[in-house]
């Protein structure tokens, strides 16, 4: 790999700022040390303006000894910047609308006046010893030639870095992209990509981001985050990697675990289709896809599950085919011939109609004991759904 990505994880910020959800200090602590543990690199843990209780929990992230850089979120004014001094994290993100439709009608200011506050503010937080992170707000609805005198003020004023946010996600990949490059070009700060999903394209704005120059990328676990959510670790850092070649130091293998505990401290259930984490997205069930599988796996994987560490899992339902059943039968020792596993399938097939959930071993025990009577007296088995679990 000629190339490395760095990921600035905000479950722990914007993630927390979904609507509804509020992890306890020991969440916070868990998800932290988790996220350091998988590598992840910088972490952005909260928002000191909130008051004197969020200050404290970013105090003790901050004691924690992390090997991950901490950020902390805070406006373009001097109130916020004092408020986030001595609490022990190094770097800031500073944010500030650059849209007509925010500068104007949020905060009543031009565009000299906000070039003018980036000048003033983050010239005192380089001179609090803050290595410095400019949140340009609503970036994608604003007019690129602004974006541009941005950078130049920032840049001039100390800043380290640039946040390209598209807060309410409506940026997409083609023109994201150019937008980078020509950010890329007229600057040599660090250039960050902050998406939302709210068209489901968070994920791929992000990869356009890296690709027109991005040198860090927000994201958070299971995509959680405002509204629709942010880009999801799980996928920036794999998709990264598998269609790009773009590493980024982080090693997936336990990030389920990680997953899990996100998804228990904010209360919101990861769905069953989640790419990579959802419970069946490495599941099978269609006949043609699981006689494939078993012949060779990469004939229908797409993503390997054990970069995530996961691994494939044949369901038995109303689409299975007679090698499905054979093989689950093999898997709790007993050998079917094929004749078994037609007169099996079909009663399977019943079952899953009747009852929307698939077959457990008991179930599968029962039927084939059943069809060993029907066997004996040379009758042909007739299960009805009804009688299934009794």
């Amino acid at each position: 790999m000629t190339r490395s990505i760095t990921i600035n994880d905000t479950t722990l910020r914007d993630g927390e700022q979904s609507a509804g959800v509020a992890f306890s200090l020991d969440e916070k602590i868990e998800i932290a040390r988790q996220l350091d543990s998988l590598g992840v690199p910088e972490l952005e843990i909260g928002i000191p303006a909130m008051g004197e209780r969020e200050r404290d929990e970013i105090r003790v992230l901050a004691a924690l000894g992390l090997k991950a850089r901490l950020m902390v979120w805070a406006r373009m004014c001097p109130a916020d910047l004092q408020q986030s001094n001595g609490l022990g994290v190094p770097s800031i993100d500073l944010s500030i609308p650059v849209s007509e439709q925010q500068m104007r009608r949020k905060l009543n200011l031009g565009q000299e006046q906000v070039l003018s506050r980036i000048n003033v503010c983050v010239r005192s937080a380089v001179d609090a010893g803050f290595h410095v992170c400019v949140g340009m707000e609503d970036a994608s609805r604003a007019d690129i030639g602004f974006l541009l005198q941005v950078a130049e003020a920032a840049g001039k004023a100390g800043a380290n870095r640039l946040r390209y946010a598209d807060t309410v996600g409506i940026m997409e990949p083609f023109a994201l992209r150019d937008a980078f490059s020509r950010l890329r070009s007229a600057t040599d700060l660090e250039l960050e990509m902050h998406a939302h999903d709210d068209l489901g394209l968070a994920t791929a704005n992000t990869l356009a981001a890296v690709l027109g120059g991005a040198s860090h990328v927000n994201t958070t676990v299971n995509g959680l985050g405002e509204r629709a959510g942010n880009a999801a670790l799980e996928e920036v850092v794999a998709a990264l990697h598998q269609l790009h070649g773009i590493g980024t130091g982080i090693d997936l293998k336990d990030f389920c675990r990680v997953s899990g505990c996100v998804e228990r401290a904010s209360g919101e259930p990861v769905g069953w289709r989640k790419s990579l984490v959802g419970k069946r997205v490495f599941s099978h069930e269609a006949g043609i896809h699981v006689d494939g599988m078993l012949k060779d796996k990469l004939n229908y994987q797409g993503v390997d599950p054990a970069i995530i560490g996961r691994e494939h899992e044949f369901i038995l339902g109303k689409h299975s085919g007679r090698q499905a059943v054979i093989d689950a039968y093999q898997k709790i020792g007993i050998r079917l011939e094929p004749p078994q596993a037609e007169s099996l399938l079909k009663d399977i097939r019943a079952y899953v109609v009747c009852y929307k959930r698939v077959p457990d071993v008991g179930l599968l025990w029962k039927l084939y004991r059943r069809l060993e009577v029907s066997v004996k007296r040379n009758e042909t088995m007739t299960c009805y759904p009804s009688e299934m679990t009794l």
